[in-house]
């Protein structure tokens, strides 16, 4: 094996089935097929049909992938795969169908994080990652904060969501506002033509006396609640609602909590770079305010372009590209899709 392995990452941990092809640090291929139109009319993520779409998928992604590579799956070093967090069924095709492809090549298998490949991906755009380095990770099902020192087995969680995560409250506040799903796209349009001071939303977990037990922890449900009672009473009054404002300010409160824990996590730990990553992540504004905050504050910013940020193979694969090199062990056959794998778990 060269000191630059090629390693094929198979990610299925919702409702994107992505095949991505590395080698080293740099990106070959990157397969995506989003199943998000068939959720679109539900307003949300069906597992059963998110499983279901994976299986038809796998393989033209894996074909498609091999053809944008330029290599044979039979290349390959080593396969890596998503087995966790992420849906129990999405998991289950992607892991099964790593193991059929590890064990018919002959090639080792690594079972990896969801979360700690977002922390990885941003080795194809950026290179190596700062080692301690604080990471930022939100998305429609996550809202972290963690403190990176190899990203490949010590990561450190610092603070979590304790209710809804910041892309599943956009989802929901654009369905107030009568805006399409997923809400974070169009909540982020909206709000370009909005003023964020036109009304002012609570910043959950921000008080004092909440900072005491959760200081780099998230909640936006209150945030959530607040905007529905606004929306309701304009509309039981019988005013317009201003859709680009309210998604303005909406957006103002989230980014300004997500971007304040993480600035006070990078003083607390004395650690001077900030990793942010998931679909969030693709946010105009918060990577706006995030390169203003940090910057007056002394602290670099990594944000990956914002294909990477979303769910995809790429990522699973620049983790296990890593793990190869560092020669980490890797997962055997008997590996499990584990549905609420802890972070503390890079691999399997």
């Amino acid at each position: 094996m060269t000191s630059e392995p090629l390693v094929l990452g198979i990610e299925t941990s919702c409702d994107e089935t992505g095949v991505g092809i590395v080698r080293g640090g740099t990106l070959l291929a990157d397969a995506v097929a989003s199943s998000l139109d068939e959720h679109a009319r539900f307003g949300g993520v069906v597992p059963e049909v998110a499983s279901r779409a994976h299986l038809e998928a796998m393989v033209p992604a894996l074909e498609r992938a091999s053809r944008e590579a330029g290599v044979r799956l039979d290349d390959v070093d080593a396969v890596a795969v998503t087995s966790g967090p992420g849906l129990a069924g999405a998991l289950l095709v992607g892991v099964a169908s790593a193991k059929a492809l590890a064990l018919g090549l002959g090639k080792p298998l690594f079972g990896v994080n969801h979360l700690a490949a977002h922390v990885a991906v941003d080795t194809l755009e950026h290179g190596p990652l700062p080692q301690p380095c604080i990471a930022l990770l939100v998305s429609g099902g996550h809202s972290s904060l963690l403190l990176v020192e190899d990203v490949t087995q010590t990561v450190t969680p610092l603070g979590a969501t304790i209710d809804d995560a910041a892309g599943e409250a956009f989802d929901k506040v654009a369905r107030l506002l009568g805006l399409p799903f997923p809400g974070g796209p169009y909540v982020d349009r909206a709000a370009r033509t909005g003023d964020p001071a036109y009304v002012v939303f609570p910043r959950g977990l921000t008080s004092p006396r909440d900072l005491e037990r959760h200081r780099f922890d998230f909640s936006f449900s209150g945030l959530k609640t607040a905007v529905a009672r606004w929306v309701e009473t304009r509309e039981r009054e019988g005013q317009p609602v201003p859709v680009d404002d309210v998604a303005a300010a909406f957006q103002e409160a989230v980014c300004d909590v997500l971007v304040r824990k993480a600035l006070d996590a990078c003083r607390t730990h004395g650690v001077n770079d900030l990793l942010i990553g998931g679909g969030v992540a693709a946010n105009s504004r918060l990577r706006a305010m995030a390169e203003e905050r940090c910057g007056a504050a002394g602290v670099r910013v990594r944000v990956p372009r914002p294909k990477l940020c979303t769910d995809n193979g790429a990522m699973v694969a620049a983790l296990g590209a890593q793990m190869v090199a560092r020669g980490r062990t890797p997962s055997g056959l008997d590996l499990l899709a584990d549905s609420s794998m802890p972070v503390t778990v890079v691999a399997r």
